[in-house]
């Protein structure tokens, strides 16, 4: 059976590999493991040791409490507009941030005010 804090810090390795546009394979080759070793951290299916931790921790350059936050938040969705609290987890929003940021300066604001526009009429 599944630890909470194992599928949590499962998740904050996915997020953060993600965030820095990283292979699960690319990642293993730094930590100097198998890939499916990465895929098991990432369900929570397999338990990060401490060492292991700090190695991803290193590839990811991030420090090990980066994989924590968040673990006492009690809900998975805010109250007040029925998202995920950290909605950059989904991979479909990370990649519409990231298209949104290759997007030059001043296009990107007028896209950002167009987007205000339709979620005011929504």
């Amino acid at each position: 059976m599944k630890h909470p804090v194992d599928v949590h810090v499962g998740k904050r390795i996915r997020h953060r590999r993600w965030m820095v546009g990283m292979t699960q394979q690319q990642l293993a080759e730094r930590v100097g493991i198998k890939f499916q070793q990465i895929q098991k951290y990432e369900t929570g299916m397999n338990r990060v040791s401490a060492s292991r931790l700090w190695d991803i921790a290193d590839a990811l350059e991030v420090p090990v409490s980066f994989f924590f936050d968040g673990l006492d938040s009690k809900s998975q969705t805010n109250a007040t507009n029925g998202m995920p609290d950290d909605i950059l987890s989904d991979k479909e929003a990370l990649e519409l941030v990231r298209s949104y940021y290759a997007i030059p300066e001043n296009q990107r604001r007028r896209l950002f005010e167009l987007a205000r526009v339709l979620s005011d009429v929504a």
